[in-house]
This record gives C-alpha cells, sequence and structure tokens, in this order.
C-alpha cells in the first residue's frame, strides 16, 4: 500500500468520506506552494492533486488555465516542481499525486519521470489525456516498488466501458461530474450524474471520488450515498487568489468543508 491507499483505508475504517484537492504548482511561486501543502496538510486534507503547469490543458477550464499560465510565465517547470516535492516530503506525509498532460512526461522520459517519482514521493498519477487503451507505455514502469498509482478517469458517458476501466485501477477511481472541462459549478453535472455514480459504485473494488465543479459540501450533498470522496479544484484557486493566498483562510475552508462533509 502507498500512502493514498493507506489514507483511504484509515477514512473507510473511521466511516469518512475524503476530501481532495487541487492546487497548480508554482502559484503564487514554489516557495509559496510549500506553504500552501503544509497548511493543507495542518487542515486536515487528506489528499493533494498538484497540476503540473501545461500550455494547452485540454481538461481544464478558465481558472485553472490562468493559473498554469501564470505558473509558466513564473518560470515553474517539471523539473523544479520535483525539488519542490523533495523538500516537501521532509516534513510532510500527505498523499501527492500529479495532475498533468502526458507531453511533459514524454519529454522529460518516461521511465526516468517514473524513477523521479519514486525518489521523490509522488503517490498517484492523474493524467487525462492518455485513454485506458494508449496507457501501457507508462505502466509497464509502475510495477517499481514505491511506484505512483496511475488514477483511472472515469465519464458520464463511459458506461460499457465502466466494468474495464476499474477492474485493475488502485488508489480511487475519479468520476467526472460533467461534460466538459473543470470548474463550471455543479449547475453543469451531467443529468443523469446520480445513476452514473451509481454505476460505477457498484462495479468498483476501490473508493470512487466526484469531480469537477464542486465547490460547496451542498454540491456534493445529493450523492454522498454514492461516493467515497470529492475533489476541489478551481474553487479553491479561485478562494487563494481572492485571498492573496492567505494561508489560515485555506485551513479555514478546508476545515469547513471537512466538517460539512461529516455531518458536523
Amino acid at each position: 500500500m502507498n500512502r493514498i491507499e493507506q489514507r483511504l483505508e484509515l477514512l473507510k475504517s473511521k466511516g469518512e468520506k475524503a476530501f481532495i484537492t487541487y492546487m497548480t504548482a508554482g502559484l503564487p511561486n514554489l516557495e509559496k506552494t510549500i506553504d500552501i501543502i503544509k497548511a493543507q496538510e495542518e487542515a486536515g486534507v487528506d489528499i493533494i492533486e498538484l497540476g503540473v503547469p501545461f500550455s494547452d490543458p485540454v481538461a481544464d477550464g478558465p481558472v485553472i488555465q490562468e493559473a498554469s499560465f501564470k505558473s509558466i510565465a513564473g518560470g515553474t517547470n517539471i523539473y523544479k516542481i520535483f525539488e519542490m516535492v523533495k523538500t516537501v516530503r521532509k516534513t510532510c506525509e500527505t498523499p501527492l499525486v500529479f495532475m498533468m498532460y502526458y507531453n511533459t512526461i514524454l519529454h522529460y522520459g518516461v521511465e526516468a519521470f517514473v524513477d523521479k517519482c519514486i525518489e521523490t514521493g509522488i503517490d498517484g498519477l492523474i493524467v487525462p489525456d492518455v485513454p485506458f487503451e494508449e496507457q501501457d507505455e507508462i505502466t509497464m514502469h509502475l510495477n517499481k516498488e514505491n511506484a505512483p498509482i496511475l488514477i483511472q478517469l472515469v465519464a458520464p458517458v463511459s458506461k460499457e466501458r465502466i466494468p474495464m476501466l476499474v477492474s485493475n485501477a488502485r488508489g480511487f477511481i475519479y468520476c467526472v461530474s460533467s461534460m466538459g472541462v473543470t470548474g463550471q459549478g455543479a449547475q453543469a453535472f451531467h443529468k443523469n450524474v446520480g445513476e452514473y455514480l451509481r454505476a460505477v459504485k457498484a462495479a468498483s473494488k476501490i473508493p470512487v471520488m466526484m469531480g469537477f465543479g464542486i465547490k460547496t459540501v451542498e454540491d456534493v450533498a445529493p450523492f454522498k450515498d454514492d461516493i467515497d470522496g470529492c475533489i476541489v479544484g478551481s474553487a479553491l484557486i479561485q478562494l487563494m487568489e481572492k485571498n492573496d493566498y492567505d494561508l489560515d483562510v485555506i485551513k479555514k475552508y478546508i476545515k469547513n468543508f471537512k466538517k460539512g462533509w461529516h455531518g458536523e
């Protein structure tokens, strides 16, 4: 078991739902990214997705696109992110997942990239532009000891593909709530999102998480029985930017979300 699986097992034993956040690495800068990760850990976040900025983030909406642009303009790249993660891992045990695009991995070198993830302590990978049928190039290197888990994405139109997508998955299943990009809001949830989530939950042996368009506990409350946790990204970035990356504001948001998520 890696950190993701350990954390989710712990939550299951306590009867709690997971709260996962997304943040763009290097926003507002890499030094502040370290502080934000530590603040989230202190606030009790369960897993942190670190967005590796990319020039053409096809799965992301305007908020994360703009965040990627700002981060790249500030000089962020995968090499600097790995060094930042090394520093984080000296004090942080929260599971860390890279959310990124495959071109960055290819440019780095697939095996070298996986080896660097092992060295620095990255626990998972989400690569939205690599379909299931084309994952062999990277999965062949993920059987190494302490290699990150490749998180499988499932969409509302997956239907007959669901059993295939979840069959050998590890960590958690990332259920996309809507057709389109991140950050659209709950009003853009797929019209049959409940039915779709129940189908994934029934087929999956591992936890099921819901992401895309979530801002508040109220957005996911109707689906609480159908999922094991949720993921917030664009809303957190907007909150951080609006409040000049104030760590206390970030902590308060996470603590309040978790309290509401657990019905406190």
